[in-house]
This record gives structure tokens, sequence and C-alpha cells, in this order.
């Protein structure tokens, strides 16, 4: 189960990819979930896009803006788990300037092609896009000050290792800022075995209280998990038992936590 959801996650994101290469807006799931209202709607001020190129914000499938959110400072080694097409890799490279160094963590080659292509466009020379997976990250221990991530960890099927992989590579004292997808009470699972919903962000979200003790027990400190948006689904390519189940259940989370010093 877990090969085949990776499998097609990589698929959607692939095809996603390719559909911003070709001057579409990417999606990633149905109607309803992620790549359209209520998820990625609205995430970024336009002032914070500015200077990036058309692509990186097109391919932008996140569900909230960690980069404006996370605490970010001149000289700080940053990761984004699950980089996709770059935006939040840029933006993070703009706030730590050259001093500081900005890492995109992606299994995916088309979207690791699409966002170096962004690099590129911008001239970023503090950023590197690296292929691999979030359970396995390919960095030493204690190299980073920040993990960002945006609607990605809810994408793993072993967000157990995930957790303890971003614990591993933080720096004593490193932060953990990340949007995602969280749900309140169970969720049904019909939803849950969906592959279209899991890819959409939907089926897979963590229950709030459930990552925080995930959290916890990878050793962080300092949990917080404050719902950012909630989301209310339409029938409109999901199936309208399953719209009424989720909706207003699911939401959108900004997650903190911190590596102890």
């Amino acid at each position: 189960m877990a090969d085949q959801m990776k499998d097609t996650v990589k698929q959607k994101y692939a095809e996603a990819a390719l559909k911003v290469m070709g001057g579409e807006r990417g999606s990633c799931g149905p109607s309803g979930a992620c790549g359209c209202d209520p998820v990625t709607a609205n995430l970024y001020d336009v002032a914070e896009t500015v200077g990036l190129p058309e692509s990186a914000v097109l391919a932008s499938l996140g569900c909230g803006n960690p980069t404006a959110l996370a605490d970010l400072h001149a000289g700080d080694t940053v990761l984004d788990l699950g980089s996709g097409g770059g935006i939040d890799v840029l933006l993070s490279a703009k706030r730590v300037g050259p001093t500081g160094k900005a890492y995109g963590l992606d299994m995916t080659d088309e979207m690791l092609a699409l966002a170096r292509a962004n690099q590129a466009k911008t001239g970023a020379e503090n950023v590197e896009f690296l292929k691999g997976e979030i359970e396995n990250i390919p960095l030493p221990s204690e190299a980073v000050d920040v993990i960002i991530s945006n609607c990605v960890i809810n994408l793993s099927a072993d967000k157990d290792k995930v957790l303890k992989e971003a614990f591993r590579v933080l720096k004593p004292g490193g932060r953990f800022a990340v949007s995602d997808v969280v749900c309140r009470g169970e969720i049904p699972e019909a939803v849950r075995r969906n592959m279209e919903l899991w890819v959409g962000c939907i089926a897979g979200a963590l229950e709030e209280n459930e990552y925080r003790r995930l959290l916890a027990n990878a050793g962080f400190v300092d949990i917080n998990v404050e719902p950012t948006r909630v989301y209310e689904f339409s029938a409109a390519g999901i199936d309208d038992v399953v719209a009424r189940e989720i909706s207003g259940r699911v939401m959108g989370a900004f997650i903190r936590a911190r590596k102890p010093a």
C-alpha cells in the first residue's frame, strides 16, 4: 500500500509539473481538494512573488505560506521537504541572504527539473535542489537551522519516519515550521483508502493531536498546531457523501516545533 501511494503521488506531481511547463496551473487532486479552492488559493502576497518566475507560482500546490511564518534569519540554512516547483525555496533564499543556504528536497524528476529551471531564471546562487524522499533525507545530521514544508508531509505513508528524519537533520535549537493539512476527529476509512483524496492532500492528513504526539515522540519540544483555514468541500469532483463527511473537519494548519538546544 505504501509503495502504491508513493508511486501515485509521484505520478500525479509529475503530471502537475508537466502542466506548469506547458503554461497551465498545476493541480494534484479533485476539484475542492489540493490544487484548487479551497486549499491552495490566495496563499502568497503579490509583493512576495514579484520577481519570481510565473512557473514557480503556477506550480505552488501548498496549503499555506511557511516562509512568511517561519522565523528565518540572514545566514540560516533552510530545508524545504517536498519542494515541488521551488517557490518556498526561492522565497527562503531571499530571506536568508547570500550568507545562508536554501535546500529543496523532492522525489519527482519533473518537479526537480522545473525547480532548477526556476532557480536559473532568478539567478539564485544560495539554492540547491536535492533528489530524495522525505523519509530518508540526503543530508548529514545537524545540517540545517530550519525545516519548512508546504502540504507535503500528509502525503507520506510513514509520517513517524519523516518527523524523526527532520529532527535528525536539524541543528540543536533548530526550528520546524511547516504548513500541512490536519483533521479534527476521525476521518472515515473509505476516505483514508481513496487514492485520489490521498494525492489531493485530504486522506493522509493527521489528526491534530496525533501530529503533536508524533512530533513529541521524535524529540521535539514547544509544539504548536495552529489552524489557519477550515475547508468546506463541495461535491464537485468528490462523492457528495464524502464531501459532507470531511467538510469543516479538514483544515490547513501551521505546525511549529523546536529541537532542544
